[in-house]
């Protein structure tokens, strides 16, 4: 018999949780097949089986566990079954095929719309009233609209199929560790640094020609779409070279600066925010860019990223545009010392020229730490980024190739 215990997953990480068994107690599990999925205050990661044999569960979803403490055992000497039930699934879903059809209703009299099944009566209120059916709770037999479904309707415009009313229940559910060290996180990065952000906007529509122009020609050449970050990463890491105070954060009475760019990209993943990071991002292409962002975006979703993906980075960027954000103020990624929001694009009416024009704007948010970014070098970073990202031919090299020609 084999003990699987919870292995060491980080030299600060004393404790982690058992999200899920992805083998069921009993079952023969062959060697290095995953048996059960735990999350740490920083990562999820998969518990593989040490050996092949019968699986015997000592641990429940949902349990907090120390390192070291017994998830299960394995019983090496079990022999493997023979004929696993591998054909049942299928053998049952075609027995149970005919009879699901044997039972499906004859087709109600009336529709009131395409699909939609109600009574000769019913049918002909919602035609007369015009009432969208899916706003109907149906409540006879096979999902059958009556006459006082459609009048419930009516008299209670804009409640959701199926709501209760005047519901006041309330659902307890345990704080993850991953949520836990988000908190604590966000509380400590609010406490311990003199946090200030500083706005200022970019006209979007140079990069959306470009990406417009280049779009196709770029996936075909990489396998990759072009998308935003990769013009505001490199846009960052030219601007942070400028400005090494934004690159670099406090420890101690000391200033460590960076002569790299590690960037942090906030991602959204089913159990809470993430920050994986791309390591030498100013060392890399615009492609290369482009699937960092997508591999570390997939593993996130997949909740597949290791501590190592997560660790590090010098500064960050978000992206709240892609839920609608506007504008915001984004909270400093500890320890680095500050954050770039990026916001969705909006058109607005520009003064240019003495012209009102309508241009794609997108609101750009700088959250630094005032202890080690004074205001000048805040703004004069937000305002190179601007000036980069309106002129995406500069990001070749980060100059003005005319002025660079002419020595100016």
């Amino acid at each position: 018999m084999i003990d699987i215990k919870v292995p060491t997953v980080g030299e600060s990480i004393s404790e982690v949780t058992l999200l899920k068994w992805t083998k069921k107690d009993g079952d023969y599990v062959d060697r290095d097949e995953v048996i059960a999925e735990l999350e740490s205050e920083k990562a999820t990661f998969e518990v593989n089986a040490e050996k092949a044999g019968i699986l015997k569960i000592s641990a429940k979803e949902g349990d907090t566990l120390k390192i070291g403490d017994s998830l299960a055992s394995i019983d090496e000497t079990a022999p493997k079954p023979e004929g696993i039930k591998e054909t049942a699934a299928p053998k049952s879903q075609e027995n149970s095929a005919p009879k699901a059809a044997e039972k499906q209703p004859e087709p109600v009299v009336a529709t009131a719309d395409a699909g939609v099944k109600a009574t000769p009566v019913a049918s002909a209120i919602i035609a007369d009233k015009k009432v969208n059916p899916s706003t109907i709770t149906a409540s006879g037999a096979n999902g059958k609209i009556l006459k006082d479904d459609v009048l419930a309707a009516l008299s209670n415009p804009g409640r959701s199929p199926g709501a209760v009313a005047f519901t006041r229940s309330e659902k307890p559910e345990k704080m993850s560790n991953l949520r836990k060290t988000i908190s604590r996180r966000l509380v400590e990065a609010k406490n311990t640094t003199a946090m200030l952000t500083t706005f200022n906007e970019v006209d979007m529509k140079p990069i959306m020609d470009l990406r417009t122009k280049y779009k196709e020609i770029f996936n075909k050449k990489h396998g990759v779409n072009l998308g935003f970050m990769s013009f505001f990463t490199k846009a960052a890491c030219f601007a942070l070279k400028e400005w090494p105070s934004v690159n670099a954060y406090i420890d101690g009475d000391s200033i460590i600066y960076h002569d790299y760019c590690d960037i942090s990209i906030a991602v959204s993943a089913p159990r809470g925010l993430v920050v994986p990071v791309i390591r030498n991002a100013e060392s890399l292409s615009m492609a290369e860019i482009e699937k960092k962002v997508v591999e570390l975006a997939t593993k996130a979703k997949e909740s597949k990223l290791t501590i190592e993906e997560m660790t590090g980075g010098t500064f960050t960027i978000t992206n709240g545009g892609v839920f609608g954000s506007l504008m915001s103020t984004p909270i400093i990624n500890i320890p680095q010392s500050a954050i770039l929001g990026m916001h969705k694009i909006q058109e607005r009416p520009m003064a240019i020229n003495g012209q009102v024009v309508i241009k794609p704007m997108m609101y750009l948010a700088l959250s630094y730490d005032h202890r080690i970014i004074d205001g000048r070098e805040s703004v004069s970073f937000l305002v190179r980024l601007k000036e980069l990202l309106e002129n995406p031919e500069l990001l070749l090299f980060g100059k003005d190739p005319v002025k660079t020609l002419l020595e100016l």
